[in-house]
């Protein structure tokens, strides 16, 4: 056998010393310029003047576009921008200034947009991760972790129920689970459901879509089907959930609405799927269930794009509009009154009514004209 050739690992170490060398002469320059600007720069002079040159970088705030189009989606990209990537602690700051009822029993926070409430994969931060601290920032060091009774999705905003105890967690979580906790929510539509006020009873299934992109949605699952121009009763399947979602219209334009919705049941993605499947009114910003066959943004009118201030081609920034705008809890433990919880809209969902001509109720436009000033 031929004695291996000294002449490759050579090759290969001179190779690497040249790169390694290229790669430290790139990325020392900086350092080296510094040093020799300041004459004998100490490590510890040089590491504060990175550090504050960083730190400078981070503080400067980006142009202010000229364009109105411009302008609109970078205010999207704020208003949608997810609190995962932040400090734990700051977190629970914010958490604890959108807390809108506490007593010995309950706090309950208003959810903002983008946060999950459980951990999962490609999840960094949630609700539940911070829950210990919240309750230390708000008794003290000694503090026992709150405990959640209920969930939220993670693009859905609105009233939130923690309980300090967890017998009372589980109270609560029993009177959602009997349904004996009176839920209604505020979403934009994108057209105007047609009777203006109504109940949808359609039973909902997860099913998978074939296509280019393979992957799960609900569905409907009506008990009815056409046939011969006759309505005749379908096979149930018996995946599909009981799915029941009142709806009124509270104001309308011809091509979007503020609408109330009050679900009976709570199975997963109800509103959105009753909504856009069932009433053909997708939920402004419903990337999702928008269309069936396709995950992709939300098609919208070119009158509606130009009343959001947008092109089509940036609709992927539009947030989902659904608000969980308030919840009625009954009689409770030492409480012998109902309890009722409202959460103002989000300032992004306050900023497309009144883009898009939409009027709250009136007892709510005094309270929320300020948090839309504020979002503009």
């Amino acid at each position: 056998m031929a004695a291996p050739s000294s002449n490759a690992p050579r090759l290969w170490v001179w190779g690497s010393r040249q790169r390694l060398g290229s790669v430290f002469s790139l990325f020392s320059k900086p350092f080296c310029s510094a040093a020799a600007a300041s004459g004998t720069m100490s490590a510890q002079r040089l590491a504060e003047k990175l550090r504050a040159q960083k730190q400078e970088q981070k503080t400067k705030q980006p142009p202010v576009p000229t364009s109105p189009v411009q302008r609109r989606v970078q205010e999207l990209v704020r208003f949608t921008k997810q609190l995962q990537r932040v400090h734990p602690n700051v977190l629970a700051k914010a958490l604890s200034r959108g807390i809108v009822h506490q007593d010995k029993d309950l706090v309950v926070i208003n959810k903002p947009y983008g946060l999950p409430v459980h951990g999962g994969p490609g999840i960094r931060l949630c609700i539940s991760d911070v829950l210990p601290i919240l309750a230390k920032m708000l008794h003290g060091h000694k503090a026992e972790p709150l405990h959640l009774c209920h969930r939220l999705d993670k693009e859905t905003t609105g009233v939130m129920v923690l309980a300090w105890e967890k017998e009372v967690a589980h109270q609560v979580q029993e009177l959602f689970r009997t349904r004996q906790v009176a839920k209604k929510y505020w979403t934009i539509t994108v057209r105007v459901p047609v009777p203006p006020a109504g109940v949808v009873d359609i039973p909902v299934i997860e099913k998978e879509v074939q296509g280019q992109q393979q992957h799960y949605k609900m569905t409907l699952s009506p008990g009815f089907r056409m046939e011969d121009g006759k309505m005749v009763r379908a096979r149930s399947n018996r995946k599909a959930h009981t799915a029941v979602t009142q709806y009124q219209v509270l104001s309308s334009t011809l091509s979007a609405a503020l609408v109330e919705l009050q679900p009976i049941t709570g199975v997963k993605h109800q509103l959105r799927v009753h909504l856009s499947f069932g009433l053909d009114c997708p939920i402004l910003g419903d990337h999702k269930y928008s269309d069936w066959n396709k995950l992709a943004p939300q098609k919208l009118s070119l009158g509606t794009l130009k009343k959001l201030g947008l092109h089509q081609a940036k609709a992927r920034h539009i947030p989902l509009h659904l608000h969980a705008r308030q919840l009625i809890l009954p009689a409770l433990g030492s409480r012998k009154e109902e309890l009722s919880l409202v959460c103002k809209p989000p300032r992004f969902f306050v900023c497309s009514l009144r883009r898009l001509d939409l009027q709250m109720p009136s007892q709510d436009q005094n309270g929320d004209d300020e948090a839309g000033r504020e979002g503009q």
